[in-house]
This record gives C-alpha cells, structure tokens and sequence, in this order.
C-alpha cells in the first residue's frame, strides 16, 4: 500500500539543475572524468555517478543517462551547477564535446507511488532504469522511499505534468534523505570519498572502468581493507542541516558530517550521516542540540566488490 502522505508529482524542483554534454566525444568525456561506465551506457538506463577530485572527494553528484545518440543529460543540486560546469570544461581540452548548463530548457519533477504510473511509466522499475515515455520525455527509476518507488521525470520546460496529486518540494527532500542515496549540495562539497556516502552499495562506482580523477584514493578506499566511515539514515525531534557536524560520546570530538537532512512529513527531521562506523557501535549521537536515531539502511552495504 502507497504511504499516504507519500505519492504524487512534485512542481518543477528549483533545488536540482541540468547539464548536458554533447557532441561525438560526450560519451569518452564523461567516462574519463566521472566514477562511472558511460561508454557502455544503454538507452534504458541511467547511472548515478560522482565528479571527484585529486584526493577522491565527491565535488558534485548526478544522475546521468543518454539522451540522444550524442547527448547526456546530468541532474545535480543547482548551487553547485557553475562551479561543476567550469571544473568540467577545464578537462574538454580537444574534445570532441560541448558542455551547457540546460536547467532553463527542462522541467524536473519527482514522482511517487501513483504519480509513476500516471506518467505512463512502470512503478516496478529497478533503480537506474529509464523510460523515454514520450519525444525528449524521460522518467528514471530512483531508490524506493519506505517501500515507495520513487522516479524524476524530466522534459521540456512548459511540458504538462503527469497527472495526480501534488507532491510538496519539502516532502521529496525527506524521501531523497530517507532514500538512502542523497546528492552532493554546497555544504558538503569535497567532504567526502564516496563510500563515505555508500555510493558503492548504490550504483554510484564503477570499479572496472579506467581512470578518473580520484580514482586511485576511491579504489584504494575500497580494497585496503574495512571502511572506516559509512552512511546512515537518521531521524531526529529537532532541526537537522548538511554540513552539521556530529558528535557521540566526547562532545569536542566531531565522528561525522551530515550530509543531507530535511523535515519530516509527520513532525521531526530526517538525516543522512557519513561517521565513523565505532561511533554508530558507541552511540548518543547528537547534531548541535538535536538526539539522533539511526534508522535501518533501505539496503544493504556492499562488503566487497
């Protein structure tokens, strides 16, 4: 049964931005600089990926998927948007690819529960899977929210949307946090690798394609043995914001960083922590005034690779 206070179609969503890359060489591009396989990338489906720096720190995140035969389409958190834009086209060099910022030319919504199918889309699609509905119309499957599946649905600006009830902004953002799989925004860009973020357990790392900048520290991080920090959902009677930091038992010592975090639709907030994993063992937990709770991973956590 859909959650009740979760299902609908959301107004377009000012938090999230468009870039798109184009041109013979998109596909070559975008596989040399971000943590996943583009050049294998198939019409049907989308990728979650990662912009990482030297050290392996995420500068930006994405959903990607292949538009058209030379053309991809990147959804990021908008106030990173520039600066990603400009990092990436300090790299086209002689390219055969051109880089925009498309956010004025599309339209993004969330979708949830009944709001899927009223886009002419399957509700059961796996995390990835991308439906073109319609001419330069894509929805894409996203991680389920408390068992509700959850897609974007991307088209022309002006493009009417799906019929069904409308799904507050503020909610998709609690479902984006209770996902499981939260985005990269500007308080927390370069904080961290992305197993920090559980992006290997998600889609987000491909492991097997070649190099990226950071790709070395990202591997290392894999293969070396346990991961010290990992992602957690947590939910608190207080006000949570990214780039928090938390703390357990010694309150001058910080074990972690919220990485995202919004109201929830009952009362309270939800977050999504990246801590050390000694300090989900010891406990009381604690972002400035608020008590945390650790909730369980809507997946599980991928022990290797």
């Amino acid at each position: 049964m859909t959650h009740p206070l979760f299902q609908g179609v959301t107004p377009p969503l000012a938090a999230l931005g468009v870039i798109r890359a184009e041109g013979p060489d998109a596909a070559a591009f975008l596989h040399g600089q971000l943590t996943q396989d583009f050049l294998l990338l198939k019409d049907d489906a989308a990728r979650l990926a990662a912009l990482c720096s030297p050290k392996g720190r995420m500068l930006a995140s994405f959903v990607a998927w292949r538009q058209a035969p030379e053309q991809f389409l990147l959804v990021c958190s908008r106030d990173l948007l520039a600066a990603t834009l400009k990092r990436l086209s300090m790299f086209v060099l002689r390219a055969k690819v051109k880089l925009s910022d498309a956010t004025a030319d599309f339209d993004v919504r969330g979708l949830a529960g009944a709001g899927i199918a009223a886009a002419g889309a399957d509700p059961g699609a796996a995390p990835g899977q991308r439906h073109a509905v319609a001419e330069d119309v894509s929805v894409v499957a996203l991680h389920a929210c408390e068992g509700v599946p959850r897609a974007l649905w991307l088209a022309p600006a002006g493009t009417a949307a799906p019929a069904g009830t409308e799904l507050g902004a503020e909610t998709w953002a609690w479902s984006e946090v209770m996902s499981g799989v939260v985005s990269i925004g500007a308080p927390v860009a370069d904080a961290f690798v992305p197993q920090m973020l559980n992006y290997e357990s998600v889609g987000g790392v491909n492991f097997k394609k070649g190099c990226y900048p950071g790709q070395e520290v990202v591997a290392r991080s894999q293969f070396r043995g346990t991961l010290k920090r990992r992602g957690y959902v947590v939910s608190a009677d207080g006000p949570l914001a990214a780039g928090a930091e938390v703390f357990g038992a010694d309150p001058e010592q910080p074990v972690g960083t919220m990485a995202a975090a919004a109201p929830a639709p009952g009362g309270g907030w939800a977050g999504f922590v990246s801590m050390q994993v000694s300090a989900l063992e010891a406990g009381g937990l604690r972002a400035g005034h608020a008590a945390l709770t650790v909730q369980p991973l809507p997946y599980p956590l991928l022990e290797d690779i």
